[in-house]
């Protein structure tokens, strides 16, 4: 009778955790072999790119025009739907700029301050 809660334990802990990972494991290899030229990804990175080439266990992006780098398949996290927002391809209507910090002691500061309350431009 002991042996029981064991057991279940072990049950509980393949249904949770070993399962569901071996699944998200299998899912992105199935996409990373089902790679084609043409498609859109996004490497594990944050990097996005367009696939060109796929050689044996290496995928070549296209990461702006003319711009090629070579990457291993397991670095490409997922593929990138039309539908899917991305990044990069946003508008930014208008541009944030931050607003310059100004700091309110630094007026009140005076030349007789800073040299101990004797005034520079007097010649003793």
């Amino acid at each position: 009778m002991s042996i029981a809660p064991l057991i279940l334990l072990v049950v509980v802990f393949y249904f949770l955790l070993i399962r569901p990972q071996r699944k998200r494991q299998q899912e992105a290899l199935q996409m990373q072999n089902s790679l084609t030229p043409g498609t859109r990804v996004m490497t594990t990175t944050g990097l996005f790119g367009t696939v060109v080439a796929v050689d044996n266990e290496d995928v070549i992006l296209e990461i702006a025009p003319n711009i090629q780098t070579r990457w291993v398949k397991a670095a490409i996290g997922r593929v990138v739907t039309p539908g899917d927002p991305v990044a990069d391809e946003s508008v930014v209507d208008e541009p944030v700029v931050d607003e310059p910090v100004v700091d309110e002691t630094a007026d009140t500061d005076t030349t007789a301050d800073r040299n101990g309350g004797q005034d520079s431009s007097k010649k003793s």
